[in-house]
Protein backbone atom coordinates (compact mmCIF):
# COMPACT_ATOMS: atom_id res chain seq x y z
CA UNK A 1 0.00 0.00 0.00
CA UNK A 2 1.31 3.46 -0.95
CA UNK A 3 1.77 5.68 2.12
CA UNK A 4 2.72 8.73 0.06
CA UNK A 5 0.40 11.64 0.79
CA UNK A 6 -0.96 13.90 -1.91
CA UNK A 7 -0.31 17.63 -1.98
CA UNK A 8 -3.85 18.27 -0.72
CA UNK A 9 -3.33 15.89 2.18
CA UNK A 10 -0.06 17.54 3.14
CA UNK A 11 -1.77 20.93 3.00
CA UNK A 12 -4.49 19.57 5.28
CA UNK A 13 -1.87 18.44 7.79
CA UNK A 14 -0.14 21.81 7.65
CA UNK A 15 -3.39 23.72 8.15
CA UNK A 16 -4.52 21.54 11.04
CA UNK A 17 -1.13 21.70 12.76
CA UNK A 18 -1.04 25.49 12.44
CA UNK A 19 -4.57 25.73 13.86
CA UNK A 20 -3.81 23.42 16.79
CA UNK A 21 -0.51 25.12 17.57
CA UNK A 22 -2.54 28.28 18.07
CA UNK A 23 -5.68 26.92 19.79
CA UNK A 24 -4.39 23.79 21.54
CA UNK A 25 -1.12 24.87 23.12
CA UNK A 26 -0.02 23.36 26.42
CA UNK A 27 -1.50 26.38 28.21
CA UNK A 28 -4.85 25.81 26.45
CA UNK A 29 -4.82 22.12 27.33
CA UNK A 30 -4.15 22.82 30.99
CA UNK A 31 -6.86 25.47 31.08
CA UNK A 32 -9.52 23.33 29.42
CA UNK A 33 -8.82 20.13 31.34
CA UNK A 34 -9.73 22.00 34.53
CA UNK A 35 -13.19 22.91 33.21
CA UNK A 36 -16.32 20.76 33.52
CA UNK A 37 -17.12 20.78 29.82
CA UNK A 38 -13.53 20.12 28.74
CA UNK A 39 -13.52 22.10 25.51
CA UNK A 40 -13.66 25.63 24.10
CA UNK A 41 -16.96 26.28 22.24
CA UNK A 42 -15.41 29.07 20.16
CA UNK A 43 -12.58 26.78 19.02
CA UNK A 44 -15.13 24.06 18.26
CA UNK A 45 -17.04 26.49 16.05
CA UNK A 46 -13.86 27.62 14.29
CA UNK A 47 -12.91 24.01 13.56
CA UNK A 48 -16.17 23.58 11.70
CA UNK A 49 -16.50 26.95 10.01
CA UNK A 50 -12.86 27.60 9.06
CA UNK A 51 -11.49 24.10 8.47
CA UNK A 52 -14.58 21.92 8.11
CA UNK A 53 -13.04 19.21 10.28
CA UNK A 54 -16.22 17.88 11.90
CA UNK A 55 -17.70 17.10 8.50
CA UNK A 56 -14.57 15.66 6.95
CA UNK A 57 -15.92 12.14 6.26
CA UNK A 58 -19.58 13.18 6.08
CA UNK A 59 -20.92 13.05 2.50
CA UNK A 60 -21.40 16.32 0.69
CA UNK A 61 -25.18 15.82 0.47
CA UNK A 62 -25.26 15.99 4.27
CA UNK A 63 -23.11 19.09 4.59
CA UNK A 64 -19.69 17.46 4.80
CA UNK A 65 -16.61 17.18 2.59
CA UNK A 66 -16.90 13.54 1.59
CA UNK A 67 -13.22 12.92 2.33
CA UNK A 68 -11.73 9.52 3.14
CA UNK A 69 -10.57 8.04 6.43
CA UNK A 70 -7.00 8.77 5.37
CA UNK A 71 -7.74 12.50 5.67
CA UNK A 72 -9.49 11.96 8.99
CA UNK A 73 -6.49 9.97 10.19
CA UNK A 74 -4.17 12.86 9.35
CA UNK A 75 -6.36 15.18 11.43
CA UNK A 76 -6.54 12.76 14.37
CA UNK A 77 -2.78 12.23 14.32
CA UNK A 78 -2.28 15.99 14.63
CA UNK A 79 -4.87 16.17 17.41
CA UNK A 80 -3.00 13.47 19.31
CA UNK A 81 0.21 15.44 18.89
CA UNK A 82 -1.41 18.51 20.48
CA UNK A 83 -3.53 16.67 23.10
CA UNK A 84 -6.66 18.40 21.81
CA UNK A 85 -9.29 18.93 24.49
CA UNK A 86 -12.58 18.64 22.68
CA UNK A 87 -15.36 16.27 21.61
CA UNK A 88 -13.93 15.70 18.14
CA UNK A 89 -13.31 11.96 18.32
CA UNK A 90 -16.63 11.19 19.99
CA UNK A 91 -18.60 13.33 17.52
CA UNK A 92 -16.80 13.35 14.17
CA UNK A 93 -15.32 9.84 14.32
CA UNK A 94 -17.46 7.55 16.49
CA UNK A 95 -20.94 9.12 16.38
CA UNK A 96 -20.96 10.36 12.78
CA UNK A 97 -19.71 6.96 11.64
CA UNK A 98 -22.45 5.17 13.59
CA UNK A 99 -25.15 7.28 11.94
CA UNK A 100 -23.64 6.70 8.50
CA UNK A 101 -23.25 2.96 9.01
CA UNK A 102 -26.83 2.65 10.26
CA UNK A 103 -28.14 3.57 6.82
CA UNK A 104 -30.98 5.51 8.46
CA UNK A 105 -31.83 8.17 5.85
CA UNK A 106 -33.92 10.25 8.25
CA UNK A 107 -31.23 10.32 10.94
CA UNK A 108 -28.51 11.13 8.41
CA UNK A 109 -30.55 14.04 7.10
CA UNK A 110 -31.22 15.33 10.62
CA UNK A 111 -27.99 14.66 12.56
CA UNK A 112 -25.11 14.75 10.09
CA UNK A 113 -25.51 18.36 8.88
CA UNK A 114 -25.55 19.54 12.50
CA UNK A 115 -22.33 17.62 13.20
CA UNK A 116 -20.73 19.04 10.08
CA UNK A 117 -21.50 22.67 10.91
CA UNK A 118 -20.36 22.27 14.52
CA UNK A 119 -23.77 23.07 16.01
CA UNK A 120 -24.28 19.66 17.68
CA UNK A 121 -22.08 17.40 19.79
CA UNK A 122 -22.95 13.71 19.56
CA UNK A 123 -21.47 10.75 21.39
CA UNK A 124 -21.76 6.96 21.42
CA UNK A 125 -22.66 5.45 24.80
CA UNK A 126 -21.60 1.83 24.38
CA UNK A 127 -19.87 0.47 27.47
CA UNK A 128 -21.53 -0.39 30.76
CA UNK A 129 -20.23 -1.31 34.20
CA UNK A 130 -18.58 -4.47 32.85
CA UNK A 131 -16.34 -2.36 30.60
CA UNK A 132 -16.80 -4.86 27.75
CA UNK A 133 -16.59 -3.70 24.13
CA UNK A 134 -18.37 -6.69 22.61
CA UNK A 135 -22.05 -7.49 22.13
CA UNK A 136 -22.32 -9.35 25.43
CA UNK A 137 -21.47 -6.16 27.28
CA UNK A 138 -24.78 -4.53 26.30
CA UNK A 139 -27.38 -5.10 29.01
CA UNK A 140 -29.30 -1.80 29.05
CA UNK A 141 -32.90 -2.57 28.10
CA UNK A 142 -35.40 -0.92 25.78
CA UNK A 143 -39.13 -1.50 25.97
CA UNK A 144 -41.84 -0.33 23.62
CA UNK A 145 -44.92 1.43 24.91
CA UNK A 146 -47.80 3.36 23.43
CA UNK A 147 -45.64 6.44 22.89
CA UNK A 148 -42.55 4.66 21.58
CA UNK A 149 -39.44 3.16 23.16
CA UNK A 150 -38.08 3.97 26.60
CA UNK A 151 -34.65 3.00 27.96
CA UNK A 152 -33.70 1.76 31.41
CA UNK A 153 -30.22 1.02 32.73
CA UNK A 154 -26.80 2.59 32.95
CA UNK A 155 -23.98 3.40 30.54
CA UNK A 156 -20.53 4.17 31.85
CA UNK A 157 -17.20 5.57 30.58
CA UNK A 158 -19.07 7.66 28.00
CA UNK A 159 -16.68 10.01 26.23
CA UNK A 160 -18.02 13.60 26.32
CA UNK A 161 -21.26 12.30 27.80
CA UNK A 162 -21.79 15.47 29.83
CA UNK A 163 -21.81 17.89 26.89
CA UNK A 164 -23.41 15.82 24.10
CA UNK A 165 -26.73 17.15 22.80
CA UNK A 166 -27.46 13.77 21.22
CA UNK A 167 -26.44 10.35 22.57
CA UNK A 168 -26.42 7.16 20.51
CA UNK A 169 -27.35 4.28 22.82
CA UNK A 170 -27.26 0.54 22.04
CA UNK A 171 -29.86 -1.39 24.04
CA UNK A 172 -31.46 -4.83 24.24
CA UNK A 173 -34.82 -5.35 22.54
CA UNK A 174 -36.71 -8.57 21.71
CA UNK A 175 -35.24 -8.33 18.19
CA UNK A 176 -31.68 -8.06 19.52
CA UNK A 177 -29.31 -5.14 20.02
CA UNK A 178 -30.89 -1.96 18.68
CA UNK A 179 -29.45 1.54 18.37
CA UNK A 180 -31.35 4.54 19.72
CA UNK A 181 -31.02 8.31 19.54
CA UNK A 182 -31.56 10.10 22.86
CA UNK A 183 -31.62 13.84 23.47
CA UNK A 184 -29.09 15.01 26.02
CA UNK A 185 -31.82 16.84 27.93
CA UNK A 186 -34.36 14.00 27.76
CA UNK A 187 -36.58 13.40 30.78
CA UNK A 188 -35.27 10.63 33.04
CA UNK A 189 -31.65 10.91 31.83
CA UNK A 190 -29.11 11.64 34.57
CA UNK A 191 -25.53 12.46 33.56
CA UNK A 192 -22.72 12.30 36.11
CA UNK A 193 -19.01 13.09 35.64
CA UNK A 194 -16.49 10.31 36.24
CA UNK A 195 -13.00 10.78 37.58
CA UNK A 196 -10.34 9.44 35.27
CA UNK A 197 -6.58 9.35 34.91
CA UNK A 198 -6.66 11.43 31.72
CA UNK A 199 -7.94 14.90 32.56
CA UNK A 200 -7.79 16.00 28.91
CA UNK A 201 -10.83 13.87 28.09
CA UNK A 202 -14.08 13.89 30.02
CA UNK A 203 -15.97 10.71 30.85
CA UNK A 204 -19.49 10.41 32.21
CA UNK A 205 -21.95 7.86 33.54
CA UNK A 206 -25.45 8.01 32.08
CA UNK A 207 -28.43 6.66 34.03
CA UNK A 208 -31.63 5.95 32.12
CA UNK A 209 -35.01 5.83 33.86
CA UNK A 210 -37.81 5.45 31.28
CA UNK A 211 -35.93 7.76 28.93
CA UNK A 212 -37.73 8.29 25.59
CA UNK A 213 -35.67 7.19 22.60
CA UNK A 214 -35.89 7.00 18.83
CA UNK A 215 -34.69 3.96 16.88
CA UNK A 216 -31.59 4.50 14.73
CA UNK A 217 -31.52 2.15 11.78
CA UNK A 218 -33.45 -1.11 12.01
CA UNK A 219 -34.51 -2.85 15.22
CA UNK A 220 -32.24 -5.78 16.05
CA UNK A 221 -29.53 -4.69 13.60
CA UNK A 222 -27.60 -2.49 15.99
CA UNK A 223 -24.63 -4.74 16.55
CA UNK A 224 -24.01 -5.15 12.82
CA UNK A 225 -23.73 -1.36 12.63
CA UNK A 226 -21.54 -1.18 15.72
CA UNK A 227 -19.10 -3.82 14.46
CA UNK A 228 -18.35 -1.70 11.40
CA UNK A 229 -18.29 1.49 13.45
CA UNK A 230 -15.89 0.13 16.07
CA UNK A 231 -13.45 -1.09 13.41
CA UNK A 232 -13.38 2.37 11.83
CA UNK A 233 -13.16 4.14 15.19
CA UNK A 234 -10.28 1.89 16.28
CA UNK A 235 -8.37 2.88 13.14
CA UNK A 236 -8.95 6.56 13.91
CA UNK A 237 -7.82 6.12 17.49
CA UNK A 238 -4.67 4.33 16.31
CA UNK A 239 -3.81 7.40 14.22
CA UNK A 240 -4.27 9.60 17.27
CA UNK A 241 -2.01 7.30 19.27
CA UNK A 242 0.71 7.76 16.65
CA UNK A 243 0.47 11.52 17.15
CA UNK A 244 0.82 11.13 20.91
CA UNK A 245 3.79 8.78 20.54
CA UNK A 246 5.57 11.05 18.06
CA UNK A 247 5.13 14.08 20.32
CA UNK A 248 6.58 12.16 23.26
CA UNK A 249 9.55 11.00 21.17
CA UNK A 250 10.20 14.55 19.96
CA UNK A 251 10.07 15.82 23.54
CA UNK A 252 12.50 13.14 24.75
CA UNK A 253 15.00 13.71 21.94
CA UNK A 254 14.94 17.48 22.41
CA UNK A 255 15.60 17.11 26.13
CA UNK A 256 18.39 14.58 25.52
CA UNK A 257 20.12 17.15 23.32
CA UNK A 258 19.82 19.97 25.86
CA UNK A 259 20.36 18.27 29.23
CA UNK A 260 24.02 18.35 30.22
CA UNK A 261 25.51 15.88 32.71
CA UNK A 262 29.21 15.26 33.37
CA UNK A 263 30.01 17.92 30.82
CA UNK A 264 28.09 16.44 27.91
CA UNK A 265 24.53 16.07 26.60
CA UNK A 266 22.78 13.00 28.02
CA UNK A 267 21.84 12.09 24.45
CA UNK A 268 25.45 11.01 23.97
CA UNK A 269 25.08 8.29 26.63
CA UNK A 270 24.51 4.85 25.20
CA UNK A 271 21.63 4.03 27.57
CA UNK A 272 19.71 7.11 26.42
CA UNK A 273 20.51 6.37 22.79
CA UNK A 274 19.09 2.87 23.16
CA UNK A 275 15.88 4.19 24.69
CA UNK A 276 15.40 6.74 21.91
CA UNK A 277 16.11 4.20 19.17
CA UNK A 278 13.72 1.63 20.67
CA UNK A 279 10.97 4.26 20.81
CA UNK A 280 11.74 5.44 17.26
CA UNK A 281 11.42 1.90 15.89
CA UNK A 282 8.09 1.40 17.66
CA UNK A 283 6.70 4.77 16.59
CA UNK A 284 7.58 4.22 12.94
CA UNK A 285 6.16 0.69 13.05
CA UNK A 286 2.99 2.02 14.68
CA UNK A 287 2.69 4.68 11.99
CA UNK A 288 2.95 2.01 9.29
CA UNK A 289 0.24 -0.08 10.99
CA UNK A 290 -2.04 2.93 11.41
CA UNK A 291 -1.60 4.15 7.84
CA UNK A 292 -2.22 0.66 6.48
CA UNK A 293 -5.43 0.44 8.50
CA UNK A 294 -6.48 3.92 7.33
CA UNK A 295 -6.00 2.76 3.76
CA UNK A 296 -8.14 -0.31 4.43
CA UNK A 297 -10.79 1.93 6.00
CA UNK A 298 -10.76 4.33 3.06
CA UNK A 299 -11.13 1.47 0.58
CA UNK A 300 -13.54 -0.48 2.80
CA UNK A 301 -11.27 -3.46 2.27
CA UNK A 302 -12.22 -6.89 3.59
CA UNK A 303 -8.98 -6.65 5.58
CA UNK A 304 -10.37 -3.77 7.67
CA UNK A 305 -11.37 -5.77 10.81
CA UNK A 306 -7.95 -7.44 11.05
CA UNK A 307 -6.07 -4.26 10.13
CA UNK A 308 -8.04 -2.27 12.70
CA UNK A 309 -7.25 -4.67 15.54
CA UNK A 310 -3.60 -4.93 14.50
CA UNK A 311 -3.26 -1.14 14.43
CA UNK A 312 -5.10 -0.57 17.71
CA UNK A 313 -3.05 -3.18 19.58
CA UNK A 314 0.34 -2.08 18.22
CA UNK A 315 -0.30 1.65 18.43
CA UNK A 316 -1.53 1.29 22.02
CA UNK A 317 1.71 -0.39 23.02
CA UNK A 318 3.83 2.11 21.08
CA UNK A 319 2.17 5.18 22.58
CA UNK A 320 2.48 3.84 26.12
CA UNK A 321 6.15 2.95 25.57
CA UNK A 322 6.98 6.32 24.02
CA UNK A 323 5.29 8.35 26.74
CA UNK A 324 6.77 6.18 29.51
CA UNK A 325 10.31 6.43 28.13
CA UNK A 326 9.88 10.17 27.69
CA UNK A 327 9.31 10.44 31.44
CA UNK A 328 12.30 8.18 32.14
CA UNK A 329 14.62 10.20 29.91
CA UNK A 330 13.60 13.40 31.68
CA UNK A 331 14.54 11.82 35.00
CA UNK A 332 13.44 13.52 38.22
CA UNK A 333 11.41 16.23 36.53
CA UNK A 334 9.70 13.75 34.20
CA UNK A 335 6.76 13.07 36.49
CA UNK A 336 6.28 16.58 37.84
CA UNK A 337 3.00 18.41 37.24
CA UNK A 338 4.76 21.32 35.54
CA UNK A 339 6.15 19.16 32.71
CA UNK A 340 3.70 18.05 30.00
CA UNK A 341 5.20 14.54 29.84
CA UNK A 342 2.65 13.15 32.30
CA UNK A 343 -0.23 14.54 30.22
CA UNK A 344 0.91 12.51 27.21
CA UNK A 345 1.40 9.40 29.34
CA UNK A 346 -2.09 9.69 30.79
CA UNK A 347 -3.62 10.21 27.36
CA UNK A 348 -1.74 7.14 26.12
CA UNK A 349 -2.99 5.01 29.03
CA UNK A 350 -6.59 6.11 28.54
CA UNK A 351 -6.45 5.40 24.79
CA UNK A 352 -4.89 2.01 25.50
CA UNK A 353 -8.16 0.96 27.15
CA UNK A 354 -10.65 2.89 25.02
CA UNK A 355 -12.32 0.74 22.32
CA UNK A 356 -10.60 -2.33 23.76
CA UNK A 357 -7.14 -2.95 25.19
CA UNK A 358 -4.28 -4.63 23.26
CA UNK A 359 -5.12 -8.11 24.58
CA UNK A 360 -8.71 -7.76 23.35
CA UNK A 361 -7.59 -6.69 19.90
CA UNK A 362 -4.90 -9.36 19.62
CA UNK A 363 -7.59 -11.95 20.34
CA UNK A 364 -9.82 -10.39 17.67
CA UNK A 365 -6.91 -10.41 15.23
CA UNK A 366 -6.33 -14.13 15.86
CA UNK A 367 -10.02 -14.81 15.28
CA UNK A 368 -9.98 -12.92 11.97
CA UNK A 369 -6.85 -14.73 10.84
CA UNK A 370 -8.36 -18.08 11.80
CA UNK A 371 -11.63 -17.28 10.04
CA UNK A 372 -9.73 -16.36 6.88
CA UNK A 373 -7.64 -19.55 7.04
CA UNK A 374 -4.42 -17.55 6.78
CA UNK A 375 -1.35 -19.69 7.33
CA UNK A 376 -3.18 -23.01 7.49
CA UNK A 377 -1.73 -24.36 4.24
CA UNK A 378 1.80 -23.70 5.48
CA UNK A 379 1.08 -25.45 8.77
CA UNK A 380 -0.44 -28.46 6.99
CA UNK A 381 2.53 -28.67 4.61
CA UNK A 382 5.00 -28.60 7.48
CA UNK A 383 3.04 -31.28 9.27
Amino acid sequence: MDFTFSEDQEQLRTSVRRFLDHYSSEADVRRLMDTDQGYDPSMWSRMANELGLQGLVIPEEHGGSGASWMELGIVLEEMGRSLLCGPFFSTAAAAATTVLESGDASAMKDVLPRIADGSTIVTLALTEESGRWDERGIELSASKGADGYVLNGRKSYVLDGLVAEVVIVPARTPEGVTLFLVRGDAAGLKRSPLKSLDLTRKLAALDFADVPAEVLGAAGRGWETLERTLDLAAVGLAAEQVGVAQAALDMAVEYAKERIQFGQAIGSFQAIKHKCVDVLVDVESARSAAYYALGAASQRSEELPAAASLAKAFCSDASVLATHENIQIHGGIGFTWELAAHLYYKRAKSMELYLGDPSYHRERLIQHIDAAGIGRSEVETDA
